[in-house]
C-alpha cells in the first residue's frame, strides 16, 4: 500500500472540511492551514449559513489561525484549498504573508491563483505566494461537480429557487 504524502494528508483534511459545507447546501470547499506539520486551523464555506460574504473556507482558516498564533502574520503557515481562491481570498492570503498555497482543482471561472488572474504572485505587491496545483484534482473536482449537478437536479423538480 502507498503511502500517503503529506500533501495528500491534508489536502484530504480539507476535503473533510469541504464535506461539511456540502452537508449544510453550501458550495463545498474546504481549508486547512499547517504549521510545523499539524493542522491549526480550518475551514469551509459558510456564506449561506451566516448570511455573510466573508464566510469563505479560506477566512475563516484564516481568521482562526491569526487567534491561535496570537499574530495576522502568517509566515510559518501552509495553505490548503480544495478550491482556486478567488479574488477576496487571494488577498487575504497575500495580506496574511502564508508563504505557500496547495490547490486542489482550479476555478476558470473565478480563480485568482492563475485561471483568471494570478493575485498569489501579482509582482508589484511585497509578498508573492508559492503556489501547488492539483493535489488530489480528481477528488476535489468531483466534490463541486456532484454539488452543482444536485443543485441543478433540485432546481428542475422545484426543490429550491
Amino acid at each position: 500500500m502507498k503511502k500517503m504524502s503529506p500533501e495528500e494528508k491534508y489536502m484530504r483534511a480539507a476535503l473533510r472540511e469541504a464535506g461539511k459545507a456540502y452537508a449544510l447546501g453550501e458550495v463545498p470547499i474546504g481549508c486547512v492551514l499547517v504549521a510545523d506539520g499539524k493542522i491549526i486551523a480550518r475551514g469551509y464555506n459558510r456564506r449561506k449559513t451566516d448570511k455573510n460574504t466573508l464566510s469563505h473556507a479560506e477566512l475563516t482558516a484564516i481568521r482562526k489561525a491569526g487567534k491561535k498564533t496570537g499574530d495576522w502574520r502568517l509566515e510559518q503557515c501552509t495553505m490548503y484549498v480544495t478550491l482556486e481562491p478567488c479574488q477576496m481570498c487571494a488577498g487575504a492570503i497575500v495580506q496574511a504573508r502564508i508563504p505557500k498555497v496547495y490547490i486542489g482543482t482550479m476555478n476558470p471561472k473565478a480563480g485568482c491563483a492563475g485561471s483568471l488572474l494570478n493575485l498569489l504572485q501579482f509582482p508589484s505587491f511585497n509578498h508573492q505566494v508559492e503556489i501547488e496545483t492539483g493535489i488530489l484534482q480528481e477528488e476535489c473536482a468531483a466534490i463541486i461537480t456532484s454539488f452543482f449537478k444536485e443543485m441543478r437536479d433540485k432546481k428542475k423538480k422545484g426543490l429550491i429557487d
